[in-house]
């Protein structure tokens, strides 16, 4: 893992621009021996016109030649592209290093004010964790990412984070692996076809397996037979037209099967490739090879299987094909046999197609989290630790603030203790909260996190900082607020959360927040759960001296030559600065 990802990312960039300019080069170089095979060949043509024998060996030599620049051409156009790919995964790094992300997918769609955390660790929307690390190329992917970051399950966190050590390691792989799933854009996403299968009812059964080889037998003597003058030309006439009544007949259910499965095509073929990525890379950490070994549980390997079905349904395409369709139906049943062939793979492998799915958006997922990885050499891995301390962490800050921006604090807390936090207006309570919020985030996650060193008891996070009132159920900012705690309290019921709090009671006057806050706390206390609460209100730092597992730390706001200044420091004990009065005055709000 090198220590300057930047540098690496740069380097890597400049690689490919050249690679580029190699493959325009060739593809220009390819383009003028295609035309010049054209034109040669035409020419001979024209100069043989008269030599039968002559022009059979141009046409012999000319079409396959040409035939043979084509898809030469087109191989080095899908390189291109995939090289393309890389060239902007490798911007997008550098913009992301650079804190340029904004525009990334945000997944706004995963926004849940119920959830444990996610709505108030700004987990999710503009400038959020998830738009900082997503680098998922996969619809379902995405949807895995999301889950990981929201799923508030800490165990096997150290099988994780060797998993994505690994794979942070594999920087080339994960470019090649994103480039590819990137060539297809897909509309039909893996739920979507798993749902349409679950319901699928099959048209043709097992006698149209031999239907269409018995009649392609027949043709194909007719054929000779017509060929050799044994029979007049009459009976194939006949069989000709026999067989486009045949598939006329089925032309429902065939058209119907094709309209059906043309939907899943684009997403097979974004699959295919994918799998076979994943197939012949060697693993090693334990989680990654578990997930290698379900897609070559069948026969044969998922991605040859994927394959072998692409070109059942191109096959099936060609029905578009005016000759191929009336000659291929008429004579072979090409159409019935391709539904058949069709519909015979959904029978087969509908079963396990769900699972291949499933390891390719655990890939695409995990990913975007060994990015963070690789992107982030200063981070550390969270040491699970079985001493009495839920975290104990030096220099812990916030993974989305940049490093020369970036104020970060010590931080120890045993389990069942509680600290209460104060401080004045934009000293950085706010901040502090979500730092040690997407600390316990990451680190279940296998992730490691902003800080030097963080010795952690695994614990589920639960919190509640950003309440939102409903204007739809009618419920006012206070009563969501009380519904809230009140999830809370019935989560600690069951096991113990480390919870963060931040100004609770908001929705009510000082007096009763105040007797509010300190009675929710105590109740939690008794919960023996462990956590923080940050609060404007001094008077609740007293339960310091009646709650042996309560601690008060705070954050200063000191007034510099009539200018307001934070050091952004969490210390221990109580803040005595509050800053309303002074900002109210240099704003000349009130005198």
């Amino acid at each position: 893992m090198t220590d300057n990802p930047k540098l690496f990312y740069q380097e890597n960039l400049n690689s490919l621009q050249k690679e580029a300019l190699k493959l325009r080069e060739k593809s220009r170089r390819i383009s003028v021996f295609r035309f010049l095979v054209f034109i040669v060949t035409v020419a001979l043509i024209y100069i043989f016109f008269d030599s039968y024998q002559e022009i059979l060996i141009v046409l012999f030599i000319g079409i396959p030649l040409f035939v043979f620049f084509v898809f030469k051409y087109l191989d080095n156009q899908r390189e291109q592209k995939i090289v393309d790919a890389k060239i902007d995964i490798n911007k997008t790094e550098i913009d992301v290093l650079e804190h340029k992300f904004h525009n990334l997918e945000d997944g706004k769609e995963f926004t849940n004010p119920l959830h444990y955390y996610s709505n108030d660790v700004d987990l999710f929307g503009k400038g959020s964790f998830f738009q900082y690390i997503n680098r998922t190329t996969t619809i379902n992917g995405k949807q895995k990412l999301a889950s990981i970051l929201t799923e508030n399950n800490f165990s096997n966190i150290k099988i994780k984070q060797k998993a994505l050590q690994e794979l942070s390691k594999k920087v080339y792989w994960r470019q090649h692996f994103s480039a590819l799933a990137s060539l297809v854009k897909v509309e039909n996403s893996p739920t979507n076809i798993l749902n349409w299968l679950t319901n699928y009812n099959i048209r043709f059964d097992t006698k149209f397996s031999k239907i269409p080889h018995l009649f392609s037998l027949i043709s194909s003597v007719l054929i000779i037979f017509v060929s050799f003058g044994i029979l007049s030309l009459s009976y194939i006439t006949i069989w000709f037209f026999l067989g486009l009544f045949i598939t006329g007949r089925y032309l429902k259910k065939t058209s119907k099967v094709y309209e059906e499965t043309d939907k899943i095509r684009d997403t097979i073929k974004q699959y295919q490739p994918l799998l076979q990525q994943i197939e012949v890379e060697k693993f090693e950490a334990d989680m990654l090879v578990e997930k290698q070994k379900i897609i070559e549980s069948a026969n044969e390997k998922a991605s040859i299987i994927f394959k072998k079905f692409i070109k059942i349904l191109d096959a099936f395409d060609q029905r578009n094909n005016i000759i191929i369709a009336v000659v291929g139906n008429a004579l072979f049943l090409r159409e019935i046999r391709n539904a058949y062939k069709t519909e015979r793979w959904l029978c087969d492998y509908k079963s396990v197609i769900e699972k291949w799915f499933a390891v390719v958006a655990f890939f695409d997922g995990y990913n975007s989290l060994s990015n963070v990885c690789f992107n982030h050499p200063d981070f550390v891995f969270p040491q699970i630790s079985e001493e009495n301390y839920i975290i104990k962490s030096q220099n812990l800050g916030h993974p989305l603030l940049q490093s020369n921006k970036r104020i970060d604090n010590d931080f120890t807390i045993e389990k069942s203790n509680f600290h209460i936090v104060t401080g004045a207006n934009m000293a950085g309570k706010s901040t502090f909260l979500r730092t040690v919020s997407l600390s316990i985030v990451m680190a279940n996650c296998g992730l490691p996190v902003c800080a030097d060193i963080f010795l952690y008891k695994p614990i589920k996070l639960i919190t509640s900082m950003r309440t939102v009132d409903s204007l739809t159920k009618d419920e006012s900012y206070f009563y969501a607020e009380l519904k809230r705690l009140k999830f809370i309290i019935e989560q600690l019921k069951v096991e113990n959360y480390f919870v963060i709090l931040d100004e609770i009671l908001k929705g009510t006057n000082s007096k009763d927040k105040a007797i509010g806050s300190k009675q929710f706390l105590e109740k939690l206390n008794k919960t023996e759960s462990t956590g923080i609460i940050a609060t404007h209100d001094v008077s609740l730092c007293d339960l310091e001296n009646d709650l042996p597992s309560v601690q008060n730390y705070f954050f200063e706001a000191e007034i510099k030559n009539d200018e307001l200044y934070f050091d952004y420091k969490l210390k221990k004990g109580i803040c005595k600065n509050m800053n309303a009065s002074f900002l109210l005055k240099q704003m000349k709000i009130v005198d």
